[in-house]
C-alpha cells in the first residue's frame, strides 16, 4: 500500500559485500536490520573484483563463515607491486594468502549467511530520498513503501544518493585516465598478461572455462560516463596491442577512471556511510571490497550497542575516527600504484628500482602486511604494542581444551582473555557484551612487521577482532575501557 511504513532499526541502503557484511553484523547483536537493493537477486554484471586479503579471510573466520569462501577460492601466497610478484608466504597468520575469488560468488555467500539469520531485503527498489529527525530518520524507497529506522548506512556506491542526500563532502582526485574492463570471446589467441603503455596498464587473461577473456585495457584519450560502446573497445585494444583480436561476444563492458574521493565525514547524525560511499579510488591493488568489509565490521557493533541504548551516541564518532585514516591511506596507495603503471621510459625506470627495494627483507614485510590489511593500526593510545591492532589467532589451552581466539568472536562479542591467575579479573557488569576467557598461552606472540611482542597477562578484544586494553597500559583501567567501548554496567 502506499505510504504504508514498516519499521526496523537500522535500514541499510545497498546489499553489495559492504551492505551484506554489515547487515550480517547487525544482525549477530541481535538488531532488527533491513537491506533495500535495487538488484531484484544477487547477481552482478562481470566478475568485478577479484579476491579477498589476508584480514578480510580473517574477519570472515573470526565469524565463523571463512571455509565456504575459502572451499571455493585459489590460493596465492604473493603480493603484487608494479607487475612485480613478491613473496608473501611468511605472513604470521593462518591464512597468509590472497583468495582468489570473484565477487559474484563473494556476495553470494555473504547473502546466503544473512538469509540464515533472517535479515529481510527489499530488492528491486532503492532509496530515493530521506529525513532525519532527533528520534531517527524517514527513508522513501522507489516503490512507494516508507521505512523508518533509528539509523540510516549508505552502502550504497561511489555514486551514492545516501551520501548526496546527507549533504557529506566528497573531496579529492580528480580523474585524468580512463579505463575499459571487459568480458568476451576473441577470434585470435591474444597477448595474456601484463603490458604498460605510455599512459598506464593493459592486461588480458582468461576467465575459470578457459576460453573467454577477462581484460582491462587503458583509454588513449581521457573519457568519462557509463555506458562504453564496443568501437571504444576495440580502438583502445589497437591502440595497446595493434589488433583488436576479432572480439565479439561481449558480455561485460564498462569504464572506470582513476579518480580518488573520500567522504569529508562518514557520519552526519543518524545517516553513516560505509564502503564505496565513503571512498572511491583505481581498483589497482584490489583494496576497496576488502576496506568496505573492514568498514562493516568497525560500524556494525558499535551501532548495535548505540541503537540498543547500552552505549552512547558518541560510540559512532569513533567509527569515523578509526576508519578514515584508513581510507585517506588507501586513496595514496592507489594514486601512487596507478602512477607507477605509466609505461614510459622515466617511470618504467623508477618502478623498476622500486621493485628491487620491495624485495628487501624489511620493505617486502611491510608491504605485504599493508596490502594484506593485517597492519592497520587504529590509534587507541601508547601502550603495548598491540593496544588497536587485530588480535592474532592464538591456539589457547583453556578448561575445555585447546581453543582458537576467533572461536570466541563467532558470535561478534567482545572478549577478554585473562593469560594470569584465573578469577582475578571480574567482567560480570558486562557479560552480556563481554566474554570472559582464563587461558594460557605458551608460544610467541608474533605480530605482522613488528616481529615478536612481548605477552600480556591479559587483553581485551573488540568485537572487530582489535585490541582495546593491554593489561599494565598506562592511564587505562579495565574497569575504564570497558566503559569506553561496551557502555554502561547492567545492573543485575
Amino acid at each position: 500500500m502506499h505510504g504504508e511504513i514498516t519499521k526496523h532499526e537500522v535500514v541499510i541502503a545497498g546489499a553489495g559485500p559492504t551492505g551484506l557484511m554489515l547487515g550480517g553484523e547487525l544482525a549477530l547483536a541481535g538488531v532488527d536490520v533491513a537491506i533495500v537493493e535495487r538488484r531484484i537477486d544477487q547477481e552482478v554484471d562481470g566478475s568485478r573484483a577479484g579476491g579477498l586479503h589476508p584480514r578480510t579471510i580473517e574477519v570472515l573466520d573470526q565469524r565463523g563463515i571463512a571455509e565456504r569462501f575459502i572451499d571455493q577460492g585459489d590460493k596465492h601466497y604473493v603480493v603484487l607491486f608494479a607487475g612485480s610478484i613478491i613473496n608473501a608466504s611468511d605472513r604470521s597468520t593462518r591464512h597468509n594468502y590472497t583468495l582468489a575469488l570473484w565477487q559474484s560468488k563473494i556476495e553470494h555467500g555473504l547473502a546466503d549467511w544473512i538469509s540464515g539469520m533472517g535479515v529481510p531485503v527489499y530488492r528491486g527498489c532503492e532509496v530515493t530520498g530521506f529525513d532525519q529527525d532527533e528520534s531517527g530518520v524517514s527513508i522513501k524507497i522507489d516503490n512507494g513503501r516508507l521505512l523508518r529506522a533509528k539509523y540510516l548506512v549508505g552502502c550504497d556506491g561511489g555514486r551514492s544518493l545516501v551520501r548526496k542526500q546527507a549533504g557529506i563532502d566528497f573531496p579529492g582526485w580528480e580523474p585524468e585516465i580512463s579505463y575499459l574492463i571487459f568480458e568476451a570471446d576473441m577470434h585470435d589467441e591474444p597477448i595474456l598478461g601484463l603490458r604498460y603503455g605510455e599512459r598506464g596498464l593493459h592486461a588480458l587473461g582468461k576467465l575459470e572455462e578457459g576460453k573467454r577473456i577477462r581484460g582491462v585495457v587503458t583509454e588513449q584519450d581521457f573519457r568519462q560516463g557509463a555506458g562504453p560502446k564496443l568501437e571504444d573497445l576495440c580502438d583502445a585494444l589497437v591502440a595497446a596491442y595493434g589488433t583488436d583480436y576479432g572480439i565479439h561476444n561481449v558480455t561485460w563492458l564498462s569504464r572506470f577512471t582513476d579518480a580518488a574521493r573520500q567522504a569529508g565525514t562518514y557520519r552526519s547524525g543518524r545517516v553513516l556511510l560505509a564502503g564505496d560511499a565513503a571512498h572511491v579510488h583505481s581498483p589497482v591493488g584490489g583494496q576497496g571490497l576488502n576496506t568496505g568489509i573492514h568498514d562493516a565490521v568497525n560500524l556494525g557493533w558499535k551501532l548495535a550497542q548505540v541503537v540498543q541504548g547500552s552505549s552512547p551516541d558518541s560510540l559512532l564518532d569513533t567509527y569515523h575516527a578509526e576508519r578514515h585514516p584508513i581510507g585517506a591511506q588507501l586513496l595514496k596507495t592507489t594514486l601512487a600504484l596507478t602512477a607507477l603503471n605509466r609505461g614510459d621510459e622515466r617511470t618504467s625506470a623508477l618502478r623498476e628500482m622500486m621493485a628491487k627495494v620491495m624485495n628487501m627483507e624489511e620493505p617486502r614485510k611491510w608491504y605485504a602486511a599493508f596490502m594484506s590489511g593485517l597492519d592497520i593500526h587504529y590509534d587507541l593510545g601508547d601502550g603495548h604494542p598491540l593496544l588497536g591492532r587485530r588480535m592474532p589467532d592464538l591456539d589457547l589451552v583453556t578448561k575445555d581444551g585447546n581453543v582458537r581466539v576467533f572461536s570466541f568472536l563467532h558470535d561478534a562479542r567482545a572478549l577478554l582473555i585473562n593469560l594470569g591467575k584465573a578469577g582475578t579479573l571480574d567482567v560480570s557488569p558486562w557479560m552480556d557484551r563481554v566474554r570472559l576467557v582464563d587461558a594460557r598461552y605458551d608460544g610467541s606472540w608474533q605480530l605482522p612487521v613488528l616481529g615478536e611482542v612481548e605477552p600480556p597477562t591479559a587483553v581485551l578484544v573488540r568485537p572487530d577482532g582489535h585490541v582495546a586494553w593491554v593489561q599494565g597500559q598506562r592511564g587505562l583501567s579495565l574497569s575504564d575501557a570497558l566503559c569506553k567501548w561496551f557502555g554502561t554496567p547492567s545492573i543485575n
